[in-house]
């Protein structure tokens, strides 16, 4: 039986035709869940009897859990129980320009970065669509507060679970959904090549960011398993397709490691990749956990490395550091209490 918040409004609204029933019923029960926050289908008004009993039968409308919450300065952190007793986590974050939350695709993650703490449990399963919608609602209706970005960018690997991903999207871009700006939606992938392209044909409005962190092959080998099945350059024409198809500006996130890839000349080779692309470089300085050994770039060393690229005309910011004082941060992120 599927959840009800997997499904998005044109598979509902087949679903209502092939019972018989009019398409305008999915917008109904779209407006009850997702604008009125009704969940308990007996409280949802001009619906009859008979129809309600069949979307009892048909569809669960079971929740997941908060399991416990920790906050820091602008951000509050959740871990999520899922009906199996598996384990994600999610982080809010409070900018100047509205709120943001980072969303977990998967519990555990296959690509084994070196460097990424929420990547040393290994893929457990995929999340379905709701189990990712519901992270929205809940903390939503915890935090009150209204999400107005979205980045998938917590536990697991996005394009590795693709098709549940963008239903997701689907779910939430949806005017009678969540509503949330395609603009205002962001997907991160570690560089799986083809659902790059699939990406671009089928949302070209969302934003992609790419979890790059190494100039060359070598380094990228090192620290980043996917870069032994797609290659940097192999990767560069797939994001050069990607611009190409949607005009998007795409994101590159730059994780800085200490005498690993933030030397000058990882620098000038970084502004040689780039250069004349439609993007931008987020450095982020690497937050240290304790079962993993690289070490954070020091400060000299990043601004350094960020007056390269801006030298060589590449748009870059250092970003701002969120909850690592609670593990909340880039690359803490856990799928279970340790």
């Amino acid at each position: 039986m599927k959840n009800i918040f997997s499904i998005p409004k044109k598979d509902l609204e087949e679903y209502f035709v092939g019972i018989n029933d009019k398409k305008f019923r999915a917008t109904q029960i779209y407006e009850f869940l997702y604008k009125k926050r009704i969940y308990n289908v007996d409280d949802m008004s001009n619906i009859g009897k008979n129809i309600k009993e069949r979307l009892i039968k048909d569809f669960d409308f079971s929740f997941i859990k908060i399991k416990l919450k920790q906050e820091d300065t602008d951000v509050k952190k959740y871990l999520f129980e899922l009906s199996d007793g598996n384990l994600i986590e999610t982080v809010l974050m409070y900018h100047d320009y509205g709120t943001s939350i980072c969303v977990s695709s998967q519990v555990g993650c296959n690509m084994g970065c070196a460097f990424c703490q929420s990547g040393r449990l290994k893929k457990l399963r995929n999340l379905e669509p709701f189990e990712i919608v519901q992270q929205i609602l809940l903390i939503e209706e915890d935090a009150k507060v209204r999400i107005s970005h979205i980045v998938v960018m917590g536990i697991g690997e996005p394009f590795d679970n693709y098709d549940n991903v963008m239903n997701f999207i689907r779910i939430i871009n949806d005017p009678k959904g969540i509503d949330i700006g395609a603009r205002h939606i962001t997907v991160s992938t570690c560089g799986i090549v083809p659902k790059i392209k699939e990406f671009a044909r089928d949302f070209n409005q969302v934003n992609l960011a790419i979890s790059f962190h190494a100039p060359n092959d070598t380094i990228r080998n090192k620290i980043m398993p996917i870069n032994k099945a797609y290659k940097i350059s192999e990767l560069m024409d797939s994001i050069k397709e990607y611009i190409n198809i949607t005009n998007r500006r795409v994101t590159f996130e730059y994780i800085m490691l200490d005498n690993i890839n933030d030397s000058i000349e990882c620098a000038k080779e970084l502004s040689s990749l780039l250069k004349g692309l439609n993007c931008y470089v987020n450095l982020i300085p690497y937050n240290e956990t304790k079962n993993i050994q690289f070490k954070r770039s020091k400060k000299m060393q990043i601004l350094a490395f960020y007056d390269i690229l801006k030298k060589n005309g590449i748009n870059v910011t250092i970003r701002k550091e969120f909850g690592s004082k609670v593990d909340a941060a880039c690359g803490q992120l856990r799928a279970n209490q340790s």
